[in-house]
């Protein structure tokens, strides 16, 4: 079986300080992965490579057994809520729509079907209600579930996602996890970059732990241990228990 991403003896460096060194992995598909690491650690930085959004010094990243360039289009992205200039005038329809482009033939503008297509990822996050309104007019877990609606219009098997969780509410944290997971079950692979420890045996079927390098890779019963985790965040846990870790 091809993996749905292969890394080989990745190194990523800013301003000539190394934040990634030499992490190598390979994520079979139908996984749920979390990307986790205390602040600093290279967690987005680490994403971003993946994607070719930035430089890396060396090193090998595969998806699908095809570079970034070649399985673009099978690749789904969000970014950090932070990133995004939630004042451009585009309304929540629009935004979904912009998912569907990849797919479609040059100079080609989205017709009835795409619109249909995005109004069903409208629904399946719960937004369709929504889908007149300007982006800036949401609430940051509305805004975000609109942006996984993009991805979704994308048809992807690849879901890379930035920090997802943070500044949203508990109904639409827990209505994403239930769609990544549902994603994973039809075969799809998701990463997901985040810093909340205490849900990571309720949201990952594995977990990438990252302190710059690779400190743990597998399921999360073989990561999340006390000792495994320590490595990465040397100190920085208060609490430390059988359940889970808090910080």
């Amino acid at each position: 079986m091809v993996s749905a991403i292969s890394i080989k003896d990745l190194h990523v460096s800013y301003y000539g300080t190394e934040a990634i060194k030499g992490v190598s992995l390979a994520v079979e598909p139908g996984n749920l992965v979390g990307i986790i690491g205390p602040n600093g650690a290279g967690k987005s930085t680490i994403l971003k490579a993946m994607l070719n959004l930035i430089p890396s010094d060396k090193g090998e990243v595969k998806v699908l057994g095809r570079s970034i360039k070649e399985a673009r289009k099978k690749i789904a992205y969000v970014p950090q809520r932070n990133t995004i200039d939630w004042d451009f005038p585009i309304t929540v329809l629009d935004v979904v729509l912009i998912g569907t482009y990849p797919h479609l033939r040059l100079f080609r503008r989205p017709k009835k079907q795409e619109k249909a297509w995005a109004l069903e990822c409208l629904g399946r996050v719960g937004m369709q209600d929504y889908m007149k309104r300007q982006i800036g007019e949401l609430s940051g877990g509305q805004q975000q579930r609109v942006f996984l609606a993009r991805a979704l219009a994308q048809n992807a098997d690849i879901f890379f996602l930035d920090e997802p969780f943070v500044g949203v509410d508990v109904t639409s944290e827990e209505t994403i996890v239930q769609i990544l997971k549902e994603l994973c079950r039809q075969g799809k692979t998701v990463i997901v970059v985040h810093h909340d420890l205490s849900k990571a045996n309720d949201y990952f079927d594995q977990l990438i732990l990252l302190n710059k390098e690779l400190i743990g890779f597998g399921s999360v019963s073989q990561v999340f241990k006390p000792e495994i985790i320590e490595k990465a965040y040397k100190g920085q846990l208060a609490v430390l228990n059988e359940t889970g870790v808090s910080t």
